[in-house]
């Protein structure tokens, strides 16, 4: 998969054979490690300049802690993380610290991701000040300023603190934020889970309208994919800390290929009721094992409903199956 990685356009990341186990240890006070958490085992993906990767899959297979090692608030197990060309799980803290001013996060939940002891004009011009990119108080409330506006808020507000706000306006703060220091990659980690379904499409809208303006990547961690089919140019599917599938979004919904991918898919609504009155719904048998204890061979043939024994021999390695979609099946 390398040698395709490498012959594609510009890419701005390159995550390779990425794994970060979380240990397990026991006793009081020696700590002795018993097991490893395999919250991420050996992923490969790469994300453009310019594009939208969604990551999908179901609660807990390892798409927040990608997301994070990626940023480096994790420090990898094993793999490397390539950003412009530069290896990051390889640099001290300080040589990361100049990096993360082109890297930021959007978090999950609006109302704990803010400081509550700050109004929120100090929320948005922190990240300004850390990185010395004002000089002085007037310039620092000018680009806070500014940065209100571009989410769709009023500055006036920035004496305000974030309880005065919505769910919907402080998810837009902590856009702003992000954005503070015109970072090339924005991992967004569910943003629009916690909010109305209205208020939703207005922050989805925002992000669309953000990446256009100012050239931005973003790696879009979901798990509704309705929303990633709106907002991603490729997805990729992921099951108990590995891939299962990378395809181009119109790609993937036309013609999913993995049996995870399928019954996804099957499982979103569809508002025309004849269609969906028509169409077959695939249930999954079983529950999603223990990263503590994957299974042997493909993680997923437990539950998979075309699993042969040949499944549990080993891990099958992403293949290209098509132009830019790659599938972990050997079934397929």
């Amino acid at each position: 998969m390398t040698q395709q990685i490498e012959q594609k356009q510009e890419m701005l990341v390159d995550v390779r054979n990425l794994k970060m186990y979380f240990p397990v240890r026991s006793g009081a006070i020696f700590q002795k490690k018993i097991a490893d958490i395999k919250a991420v085992d050996d992923v490969s993906f790469f994300i453009r300049r310019g594009e939208t990767l969604g990551l999908v899959g179901e609660s807990g297979c390892g798409k927040t802690t990608t997301g994070r090692c990626i940023l480096q608030l994790y420090r990898p197990t094993a793999g490397e993380v390539l950003f412009e060309g530069q290896e990051l799980t390889k640099m001290g803290p300080a040589d990361i610290r100049k990096f993360r001013r082109n890297m930021q996060l959007i978090f999950q939940d609006p109302y704990s991701s803010l400081d509550p002891r700050q109004n929120c004009a100090s929320i948005i011009g922190e990240p300004l000040v850390i990185h010395k990119l004002v000089k002085s108080k007037g310039e620092l409330r000018d680009r806070v300023a500014e940065l209100f506006s571009v989410v769709g808020l009023n500055a006036s507000m920035g004496t305000r603190f974030p309880h005065e706000f919505s769910g919907g306006q402080r998810q837009r703060i902590g856009v702003a934020r992000a954005l503070a220091v015109r970072p090339s990659l924005i991992v967004c980690d569910e943003p629009v889970s916690a909010l109305d379904v209205s208020i939703q499409a207005q922050v989805i809208n925002l992000l669309e309208d953000l990446q256009e303006q100012f050239n931005l990547t973003y790696l879009f961690i979901a798990h509704d994919l309705s929303v990633v089919r709106h907002i991603s140019d490729r997805i990729a599917v992921m099951y108990l800390g590995h891939i299962m599938e990378i395809a181009d979004r119109t790609e993937l919904y036309a013609n999913p290929l993995h049996p995870y991918t399928k019954a996804l898919l099957s499982a979103v609504p569809i508002p025309d009721p004849v269609i969906e009155a028509t169409r077959e719904r695939i249930i999954l048998t079983g529950d999603v094992p223990s990263p503590l204890h994957p299974p042997a061979g493909c993680v997923f043939h437990t539950r998979c409903p075309i699993a042969i024994d040949e499944c549990k021999n080993g891990v099958p390695p992403l293949r290209e199956m098509g132009s830019d979609h790659f599938v972990a099946c050997i079934r397929v």
